[in-house]
This record gives C-alpha cells, structure tokens and sequence, in this order.
C-alpha cells in the first residue's frame, strides 16, 4: 500500500467527499443536514491532525492535502451561505481574498527562494477555527431556530472578519521576514 494512504489522510480525503454534500444541502435550505455534514466534514479536521500526530504518520501529500481540504470547505461553504442569502457576500469577499492574498504570497516566495515548504501559522488555525465557528453559528440558527441563535450568528461575523485579516497580515509578516532573511 502506499505510504501516503493512512489513517489522517483518509480523513481529509472525507472532508473533501463530504463538502459538495454540505454545500448541496445549504443551497436546498436542508440546514439540519448542512449543519451535521459540515459539523462531521469539520470534526474530520481535528481527526487527521490529531491521528497523524497520535501515529506518527504525517506525509507530504497530508500536508499539501489537508489545507486544500480545509479550503475547499469553508471556501464553498461561505459561498453557498451567501448565495443562500445567509451570510453577506462582503465576508465571503474577506475569506476569499486573504486566501487569493496568501497564494500570492506563496507564488512570490516561490519565485524569488528556494523555500517549498509554508507551515500553517497559529493564526491560520485560530481563523480556520474561527470561520468554522462562524459557519457552525449560521447553519445552527436555521436549523434549530435557537432563541437568540439570529444575533450570535451575527455577532460571529465581526470575530470571523477580523481573525480572516489578522491571519493573512501575520501571513504576509511572515512572508516578507523570509524574504529579508534569505
């Protein structure tokens, strides 16, 4: 069997079968099903770090494939809340352009050093955590009409934002600190 097929990579690659599913169901207003599909695609992602770490089995391709599996949740996520009308297309614009702004940056230090590898920063994982947070809130709201759910859910939006953009600074930060020292 390959090296790369393992326990954590098996679970990011459930991540990735089950976000067109929970995108699927925002878009229907099945939020009951979003939110369980989101919240186990999301748990998958605590699950594969954590085994990984447990096992002692991290790869290369769990480390490329991990932060794709993460993107590609909360990316289409955030869109199918705002083409739902659930959140505002202006947070999904943060979300969107601090991850356009990163691969921008990661495309400039691939160019100008020889640096191929781009660790996750304490704040990418508080924002992911965050975002998941915020979308956790939104689908919650709908699903469980929680009194008081509509004005969290809201109130997440501002915390999410601001970690979206701290995370991407404190990337950037980084980015121009390598450039300097290389």
């Amino acid at each position: 069997m390959p090296r790369w097929i393992n326990l954590p990579n098996l679970f990011t690659f459930l991540r990735l079968a089950l976000t067109p599913f929970a995108i699927q169901a925002i878009l229907d207003g099945r939020h009951a099903l979003a939110f369980g599909l989101f919240a186990l695609a999301a748990f998958t992602d605590f699950l594969d770090g954590a085994a990984a770490r447990r096992l002692g089995v991290s790869t290369q391709a769990g480390a490329y494939l991990d932060p794709i599996a993460d993107k590609c949740l909360l990316s289409g996520v955030f869109l199918a809340l705002a083409a739902a009308r659930m959140v505002p297309w202006w947070l999904v614009a943060v979300v969107f352009g601090r991850d356009a702004f990163i691969l921008v940056g990661v495309a400039v230090l691939m160019l100008a050093t020889p640096i191929r590898k781009f660790p996750p920063s304490i704040w990418g994982k508080v924002s992911t955590c965050v975002q998941i947070g915020t979308v956790t809130a939104w689908l919650v709201r709908d699903a469980l009409r929680i009194p008081m759910g509509g004005a969290f859910s809201f109130v997440m939006l501002w915390p999410c934002a601001a970690f979206t953009i701290w995370s991407g600074l404190d990337y950037a930060w980084r980015g121009i600190h390598t450039l300097r020292t290389d």
